[in-house]
């Protein structure tokens, strides 16, 4: 991912202090007081085909096609950033279906022919594509993500809330902007996280270098999905990770239902890596029992 990428200058001068939870996520988290339920963490990458992870965390000599079949035993989750360029075919979801364990969620990317290219209109015969290709991963199915083109403002948000409200409701989503001005304490805006939250559906946070404003720490669903993008294992990935598990400790003790964390990097050959840190990190903090993932060139193997 090369959104919010800077070079290793302006890296050691940034601020990644997380800001404070927003107003709504309190008022969120003041609603789930006394709802107990089961919590499910989920923590993967954004693809699992990467022939750098041969040796790492895939055996030395595993062909290209059976990726799927060796990262489904290392990781609960996957961002599927396929499906933003192409629907899978049944077969192909069947095959990565039966390659998972009951408890994996494959989250799939809204295709940019609605997002990017219909813009949220006109996209009905898309949209039940979409929606009838996913069913294929029945309770693997995890939180589907919506992502906005960069131009898509506040001022689309009538375009928005006719398409959220179309949906079925059949799907746990989240929405993620990339636009500056959704980030602004404008009434537009807001209104547009509130209508998110009547309607169910989750605000997407996203964490890179060179836009701290999509850190917005504005959930609007009992759903938080953390897109954390990393920097080869500089040293500040580390320390952000350490801050994220303190903040999703505090949200997990307030009544946070369901978390994925899924990792980035602008080179994903070390994403197995901080991916590995940050479950060993919150299984440390947060009392969780998270599978860490085997590495095949660690000398213990």
């Amino acid at each position: 991912m090369d959104f919010g990428k800077v070079s290793v200058k302006e890296l050691n001068e940034i601020d990644f202090t997380l800001p404070d939870d927003h107003t709504d996520t309190e008022k969120l988290f003041a609603s789930l007081k006394g709802k107990k339920k089961k919590q499910k963490v989920y923590v993967g990458c954004a693809k699992w085909g990467r022939k750098e992870w041969l040796g790492k965390i895939y055996p030395p000599k595993t062909k290209e096609k059976d990726f799927v079949t060796y990262y489904v035993k290392q990781f609960n989750s996957i961002e599927l950033n396929a499906t933003h360029y192409r629907i899978p075919s049944p077969d192909s979801i069947k095959k990565w279906k039966s390659d998972a364990g009951k408890d994996f969620k494959f989250c799939p990317k809204f295709p940019q022919w609605i997002s990017h290219i219909r813009r949220l209109k006109n996209c009905e015969r898309e949209n039940d594509q979409f929606y009838g290709a996913i069913d294929g991963f029945g309770e693997n199915l995890g939180t589907c993500f919506l992502q906005m083109a960069p131009n898509f403002t506040p001022k689309n948000h009538n375009d928005l809330e006719a398409y959220v409200k179309s949906l079925p409701k059949i799907v746990d989503v989240c929405v993620e902007f990339r636009q500056p001005e959704w980030f602004k304490d404008t009434e537009i805006a807001n209104d547009t996280f509130v209508m998110l939250r009547e309607n169910g559906l989750g605000s997407v946070i996203t964490d890179t270098a060179g836009r701290r404003d999509c850190a917005h720490m504005r959930l609007t669903s009992p759903t938080a999905f953390i897109r954390f993008v990393g920097n080869s294992l500089h040293p500040s990935d580390f320390k952000r990770v350490d801050d994220w598990v303190e903040r999703l400790k505090k949200w997990l003790g307030s009544g946070l239902e369901t978390l994925y964390f899924m990792m980035h990097m602008h080179d994903e050959k070390d994403s197995p890596e901080l991916a590995a840190y940050t479950i060993r990190q919150l299984n440390k903090k947060c009392g969780l029992d998270l599978k860490e993932p085997l590495f095949y060139n660690s000398p213990q193997n």
